[in-house]
């Protein structure tokens, strides 16, 4: 899954801190020992921020995600400074993954799909993919200054305190905060993204430290649509800063991603409601009555087209389920669906469509795990094949949520046109 990039060389944390400081300069003491106060680091801890928060003494090491630098430098500042707790940039899954790997064997797809998380978990595959491919690219483990950062906690006996909000909570956000083609955008734009596989410099490297790693991957996106930047940069710097700050202990690490550094500075002299930012938005009711509204219409006018004129509405059906079964089709086709995939794909759509219950996509992932039922190996291989675009479309894991993902697109664009070609088939039939 959460990329022009300001250097970490340059000293992002370093400069908030000294602004953060600026600001508290005319205050009290006590002021100091009530909100908090930034230190200016000494100059060999670049990258390192230090905070007294009422009495508590707070050690922010902005790092990038995929840098072997970074993790030396966790190591170094935990065995000198001896935190009591140590704070991580990860959630609970994202724990699990780094320090146990994922256990894809025990994955049930049918509950997935069932469940209506396939789009959700595809989205954080591809965005995984993108870190292992830079990893890969400058031999280091994705995450390792994370993993650096639990491996030391252990050592040296500190509490380790996951910060970080639930990722499928985040995605869910995102998800909620565009409209319909912002989603067909975001999806075009995640999955051009496997076929690119460029590498990056060293440079582009280092100036991805200054970024979050979700944020870094959807940049263009976040230019077009800079509401997002809110569920993926700026709640997260308020969860974050709350986790942070109320971590138990007087002597506090956090080791987070650079971008991160400045908002947590920002927000952590506030109080942060952790439950509301872990609420998924409801969305208004008037939206809930589309998917009713538009099997209505569409049945409403073909009943009335034979009414008028049998002909007509026979020619109307016809393409409402041509539309609607090719467009579907050609999504599983994209995907490299089996080919009683992509008849399903065809055959649900056109039905699908008219019942807000189902979903092409669905239909044709269950139809395609039956087929091409994923093994132990496609699972275990899983990690590897996310670094190419040949692994994603080949492994029958991803091939699977590819079908589902592709397939619903599809279908989507085929009942806007099919609808549109139904009304445009009415509407002569008035005039005739």
């Amino acid at each position: 899954m959460d990329t022009s990039a300001k250097s970490a060389a340059a000293g992002i944390p370093k400069g908030a801190a000294n602004r953060n400081a600026a600001e508290h300069a005319p205050q009290t003491a006590a002021q100091d020992e009530a909100q908090g106060t930034v230190n200016n680091p000494p100059v060999d801890e670049e990258n390192v921020t230090r905070l007294d928060y009422q009495g508590k003494e707070l050690i922010l090491i902005g790092t990038a995600h995929v840098s072997k630098r970074s993790a030396e430098q966790v190591k170094e500042i935990i065995e000198r400074e001896q935190p009591d707790t140590v704070c991580v940039e990860l959630d609970q899954q994202r724990y699990q993954s780094i320090t146990a790997g994922q256990k894809w064997k025990d994955t049930d797809i049918f509950r997935i799909i069932k469940e209506k998380k396939a789009t959700l978990l595809l989205m954080n595959l591809i965005i995984s993919s993108f870190q292992r491919r830079m990893a890969k690219q400058f031999g280091v483990t994705p995450g390792q200054e994370m993993i650096q950062g639990i491996e030391s906690a252990k050592e040296h006996n500190a509490r380790l305190v996951l910060a970080d909000r639930d990722i499928q909570i985040t995605f869910q956000r995102v998800w909620h905060g565009i409209k319909f083609f912002g989603k067909v955008k975001l999806m075009v734009q995640i999955l051009m993204s496997l076929v690119a596989g460029e590498e990056i410099t060293e440079e582009e490297m280092e100036a991805m430290k200054s970024k979050d790693m979700l944020a870094a991957m959807l940049e263009e996106f976040t230019d077009s649509f800079p509401e997002l930047k809110v569920p993926l940069i700026d709640e997260r710097d308020r969860y974050l800063s709350q986790k942070i700050k109320t971590a138990p202990g007087q002597k506090i690490v956090a080791v987070l991603g650079a971008a991160h550094v400045p908002g947590i500075l920002e927000q952590i002299h506030h109080e942060q409601d952790l439950f509301a930012l872990s609420r998924i938005p409801q969305k208004a009711r008037w939206p809930r009555a589309i998917p009713w509204l538009i099997p209505l219409v569409i049945l409403g006018i073909i009943g009335y087209t034979f009414f008028l004129n049998r002909d007509v509405g026979i020619s109307q059906s016809i393409s409402w389920v041509l539309w609607n079964g090719s467009f579907s089709a050609l999504g599983a086709l994209a995907a490299w669906g089996h080919p009683l995939t992509i008849v399903a794909a065809f055959l649900a759509a056109p039905l699908s469509s008219l019942n807000p219950f189902l979903a092409a996509g669905w239909i044709a992932g269950i139809v395609e795990a039956l087929v091409r039922r994923p093994k132990v190996q496609d699972f275990e291989s899983l990690g590897d094949d996310l670094t190419s675009f040949r692994g994603f479309w080949t492994n029958k894991v991803t091939k699977v949520l590819l079908v589902v993902a592709l397939t619903n697109l599809g279908s989507t664009v085929g009942t806007f046109i099919g609808g549109a070609d139904v009304i445009r088939r009415f509407l002569e039939a008035l005039a005739g």
